[in-house]
């Protein structure tokens, strides 16, 4: 990466210009986690929480901002997206770990330019959501090492962290 392409020659913001690049099939992958008290987590997996199913409203807040992602961060391009996403893996306490929840979203489309920004708001709002729903029980929650897992397609090609 050579230079920051959301700037033109004078330094002034823009949004780039993919007219000219072919569509491609691109996917992003996106995770982060938030960890909670255990009772909290409990409330959680027993679906007890006074707000109601708190993973099922997270998925569907985590698809709704995938979709929104142009309207949130201004230099996204609208995309028509054919595929959102979003999973939970659910980790109980450890000895050296908090009980936390694990959101990975995954996003697709075809189309000139990738995904990377709509799987990460995915996640983002996701794990919101579930800290919005659970906050009456624990205020301390703490959302954390959300980043690109994965990227595919385009003139870049792919790109997986490690």
């Amino acid at each position: 990466m050579n230079t920051l392409t959301h700037f033109d020659a004078q330094g002034q913001a823009h949004m780039v210009d993919v007219a000219a690049k072919p569509s491609t099939h691109r996917v992003g992958i996106a995770r982060g986690r938030i960890e909670m008290q255990s009772a909290t987590l409990a409330i959680v997996e027993s679906g007890s929480a006074k707000k109601g199913d708190v993973l099922g409203i997270a998925r569907i807040a985590g698809i709704m901002a995938a979709k929104k992602t142009s309207e949130l961060i201004p230099l996204c391009h609208p995309l028509a997206l054919t595929r959102v996403a979003v999973e939970f893996e659910i980790a109980k306490a450890g000895a050296t770990s908090a009980a936390n929840i694990t959101c990975t979203a995954t996003v697709e489309t075809v189309g000139p330019t990738g995904v990377e920004m709509e799987a990460l708001t995915a996640v983002q709002v996701a794990l919101l959501t579930i800290y919005d729903m659970c906050k009456a029980v624990d205020r301390g929650m703490t959302i954390t090492d959300v980043k690109l897992m994965e990227k595919h397609g385009g003139k870049s090609g792919s790109f997986v962290n490690r």
